[in-house]
């Protein structure tokens, strides 16, 4: 597998596809370069008295639409490349489905396994202090992201206020309940690719019963969408998790699965009644195996370019959901258009997050928490119409739904972008 430069690759596929979308030089100029991007040095005292230094990362890219949205990842390969690149695709998958945000993203350079609880902490509130100046609940909102979660981002959010010496629930999303966070927020990613798969399901004529799936990725998203594709009819019969995968033909009981792997931290193919679990037939594969199987839906729902020109030509999924960021390398997007895939982007498949995330911050500003009940029917409503828009746009325009996706974005983008005038208008030439 080469090494791709992520946020070169990304910019890249933004040029392409704004050009083939007829989108004005000036709207992709705007989008080329993040409009800032801070880079600190976090001090942390461990736990034997020593002080260590972590590198941090925080990219707001672009605020044509609203303050900037995206979530903070503590990982040992952060890199701001990567950073920079996530927070482009934050920037076009708020306009995709519609939200007042642009996008924005962090990073830290830790492995957080090996930092007790209160190392953890400490690293969570240096993040916070030194980013302060760049986050506010009208500036931007982060949220969690890879080996963060609730509790950090209220430990994020304490530190907030007692810099500022104010209360703002609103300056993250993802916090505890207590904490002022939304109920269905933990499923909300899952929940959001589900919805576009019973959108493609629909169009398509897909039968449930008759659609087998493998999902690469059994995390927190991996998890929900598998849990909700499997209550709705679907085979789930290949999982993964960063130590390999496990395939059969028959399907897996996906609550067993995950029940089993919160138990013992190991993924294996189970049945569990109860605490009793006992293993069924299955049979061990890699992660690159999973992406190659004969199945009707792919979902990448962890790592970004696991697919590129090494194995492009072995992908044999009709059906590509991408659930993570960025799995799909540019450079083969029309390789897999082509042969006939049909890629739910993204931008599109997983932005029930951030749409979850951006439901947490009205209530946080109205002072008024929602039932479980209206966070997944308002969901549902923004996930269903996001895809309808992106769906009708490729089929008139015989295009790829990423085409599609990232030209509803842009179009967008580029509509309050011209409302601040542009050369056509200071020149006179257009009204």
């Amino acid at each position: 597998m080469a090494e791709t430069n992520v946020f070169v690759d990304a910019v890249a596929r933004l040029e392409r596809l704004g050009a083939e979308a007829g989108i004005a030089p000036e709207v992709i100029a705007a989008l080329r370069d993040p409009r800032e991007t801070l880079i600190a040095s976090l001090p942390v005292r461990l736990d034997d008295g020593s002080r260590r230094y972590f590198p941090a990362f925080r990219c707001r890219y672009n605020n044509a639409l609203g303050p900037t949205k995206g979530g903070i990842r503590f990982h040992p390969n952060v890199t701001l490349e990567e950073v920079q690149a996530l927070a482009l695709w934050m920037t076009i998958k708020c306009a995709v489905v519609g939200l007042p945000y642009g996008g924005a993203k962090g990073g830290v350079i830790v492995d957080p396994k090996v930092l007790s609880r209160l190392e953890l902490e400490r690293l969570s509130r240096a993040y916070m202090r030194a980013m302060a100046n760049v986050i506010g609940p009208d500036l931007d909102i982060p949220a969690p992201d890879v080996y963060t979660n609730a509790r950090i981002m209220g430990w994020m959010r304490d530190e907030y206020e007692a810099i500022h010496r104010i209360k703002a629930p609103g300056v993250i999303t993802g916090k505890p309940i207590r904490l002022g966070g939304s109920l269905g927020r933990e499923e909300a990613t899952g929940r959001g690719a589900f919805l576009c798969i019973q959108e493609l399901a629909r169009v398509r004529d897909l039968d449930p019963a008759k659609t087998r799936i493998a999902i690469q990725g059994f995390g927190n998203a991996g998890y929900h969408v598998a849990h909700l594709l499997q209550e709705a009819g679907y085979r789930i019969v290949a999982v993964s998790d960063s130590q390999g995968a496990i395939y059969s033909e028959d399907g897996f009981d996906v609550d067993s699965l995950h029940q089993h792997k919160e138990a013992t931290r190991k993924l294996q193919g189970v049945y569990c009644e109860g605490s009793v679990c006992q293993l069924v037939d299955h049979e061990r594969i890699s992660n690159d195996e999973l992406l190659e199987l004969d199945v009707e839906i792919l979902i990448p729902a962890a790592l970004e370019g696991v697919i590129g020109p090494w194995n492009v030509d072995r992908i044999q999924a009709p059906i590509i959901v991408e659930v993570a960021n960025g799995p799909i390398l540019g450079e083969v997007d029309a390789q897999l258009f082509e042969r006939g895939k049909v890629i739910v982007p993204d931008v599109l498949a997983n932005a029930g997050g951030v749409t979850v995330s951006y439901f947490e911050w009205v209530q946080n500003r109205a002072g008024y928490a929602w039932t479980l009940d209206e966070v997944r029917s308002r969901l549902a409503e923004v996930m269903k119409r996001a895809f309808g828009e992106v769906w009708e746009l490729g089929a008139a325009e015989k295009a790829a739904l990423r085409g599609a996706a990232y030209t509803v974005a842009l179009r967008r983008i580029a509509e309050a972008i011209h409302a601040h005038g542009t050369r056509e208008y200071f020149q006179g030439d257009t009204d």
